[in-house]
């Protein structure tokens, strides 16, 4: 009979309390009131309670929550590109049903596979930020595994030309969530970002990343995320 092993001798405390609270916050082992989450107004989720509520993975995830709620607190519009040191992006982690997958894209901009997303650009709703995101940059259909937050992190985008416009250096506070496709539905490039589309194992995807700091800061501990949740 095999060993198996309780989830609390494999993962760090740190990293066993994001499991424990994604799990229950996004598999409906609990009945966990979201209604206090939501803003009267809006009519969606208040970003600055649901980083409160999130627990993060690690020490680049605690501070970079930290900064951001720092500046959701101090009034700052983060929400549009009008901000132009920083403003908020959304990412899907796109994973096949059995997690052994990940759905990377070919971006022009950065000459790299990597995952899909884009900019709030005034939505308040990430979760629908990160779904279309992907079906316009990939063609692929995807559903959330959770609606709970996956991933946080503070990226730092270099100074570029964009549609003959120069853009400034500036930081991008990124919202991750994982999401679920079926790796055989049909793929297409969005032209005017990426150039290709395609899945990739969760190690192939590290490879395949020409971004060294993303790929060992960010994706790898999106795929321990996801390895831990198997």
């Amino acid at each position: 009979m095999p060993l198996t092993l309780p989830i609390s001798c494999i993962l760090p405390p740190d990293q066993l309390s994001f499991y424990i609270a994604f799990c229950y916050n996004g598999c409906n082992l609990t009945k966990f009131d979201f209604t206090r989450l939501m803003d009267p107004e809006e009519h969606n989720m208040k970003l600055d309670v649901l980083l409160k509520e999130y627990r993060p993975w690690n020490a680049q995830e605690k501070q970079d929550v930290a900064e951001i709620l720092r500046r959701l607190e101090q009034g700052e519009e983060l929400y549009t590109r009008d901000n132009l040191s920083s403003h908020l992006t959304v990412s899907g982690w796109v994973v096949n049903p059995d997690r052994t997958q990940t759905l990377l894209a070919y971006h022009n901009l950065y000459n790299s596979w990597a995952w899909l997303g884009g900019h709030a650009d005034g939505e308040r709703d990430l979760l629908a930020v990160a779904l279309r995101e992907v079906q316009e940059e990939s063609g692929v259909t995807a559903h959330p595994v959770s609606e709970s937050i996956f991933s946080v992190e503070i990226l730092p985008v270099e100074g570029h030309e964009k549609h003959g416009t120069y853009i400034p250096s500036h930081l991008h506070l990124n919202i991750t969530f994982l999401l679920e496709a079926d790796p055989d539905a049909p793929v297409r490039c969005k032209a005017d970002e990426n150039s290709r589309v395609g899945w990739f194992s969760l190690e192939d995807a590290l490879a395949a990343s020409s971004e060294p700091w993303i790929r060992d800061r960010i994706y790898r501990k999106l795929n321990e995320k996801v390895t831990a949740f198997l």
